[in-house]
């Protein structure tokens, strides 16, 4: 595992300064630039000890090779990485938890997104693959502005096996795909659920998808043949959601 890793981005650096402040080692800011945000983040590291240098453009670019920073990067210790041993306190913390599942989602913007979007509709935690699968990267945490800090993301061996282990614990899960007969508003999903989302084009692997209890589709009017994994995710979380209000 990784000594440190690179965060940056304002929502991001926020999160991690009211959460976890003991991470950070060190914070490089942006120069003569006078923004509330920024100051915020600015202090934020002052009150909690950590030191803050004030550097030029070029400098905060070299550190993150380019990447949008916005005027602000930090050294951090990296964060605990939850895994399967984690998953049955979640379940039993939550009267009827929501899980998202990510087959083998590699386009860091499109996790980050996908971790914003469950945050907003109150997912127990997001679970990925730890091999075939894009990790808590710098990138997806500024992507996911601030809620890759507060949503629990769970790297698993054996995605099937987890599923299982999910099942076993009560929780019903449904699965996305094109070729499946039935819509994703045709059934109830107000007890506990785990949606399980396919990768970009690929879609669910083969195990994956024998192992869900039910295959949803998203019914598409258009010309277009499916929508893109976080938006599809959106949609999907969002129809939850409704239903159990």
């Amino acid at each position: 595992m990784a000594q440190q890793e690179w965060l940056y981005g304002l929502h991001a650096l926020t999160a991690v300064m009211n959460s976890e402040p003991e991470r950070v080692i060190e914070l490089w800011a942006l120069k003569g630039r006078d923004d509330d945000r920024l100051n915020k983040v600015i202090n934020l590291a002052r009150k909690a000890g950590v030191s803050v240098q004030f550097v030029n453009r070029q400098a905060l670019d070299n550190k993150v090779n380019g990447e949008q920073h916005q005027g602000v990067v930090a050294r951090a210790k990296p964060a605990r990485v939850l895994d399967e041993n984690d998953l049955d306190a979640l379940v039993s913390a939550n009267e009827t938890p929501l899980f998202l599942v990510l087959d083998g989602v590699t386009d860091p913007h499109n996790l980050g997104a996908c971790i914003r979007t469950a945050d907003a509709a109150g997912v127990t935690a997001v679970i990925v693959p730890k091999d075939k699968s894009v990790s808590l990267t710098a990138t997806v945490r500024k992507v996911a502005c601030g809620a890759a800090e507060v949503m629990p993301l769970i790297q698993v061996t054996n995605l099937s096996r987890t599923l299982k282990q999910l099942q076993n614990d009560g929780v019903w899960v449904v699965g996305t795909a094109g070729e499946a007969k039935q819509s994703l508003f045709d059934i109830k999903l107000t007890g506990p659920t785990a949606l399980v989302m396919g990768a970009e084009g690929k879609g669910m692997r083969r195990l994956t998808r024998e192992t869900c209890d039910e295959l949803v589709n998203l019914p598409m009017a258009g010309d277009v043949s499916s929508l893109n994994v976080s938006v599809a995710t959106g949609v999907c979380l969002y129809e939850i959601i409704r239903q159990r209000r």
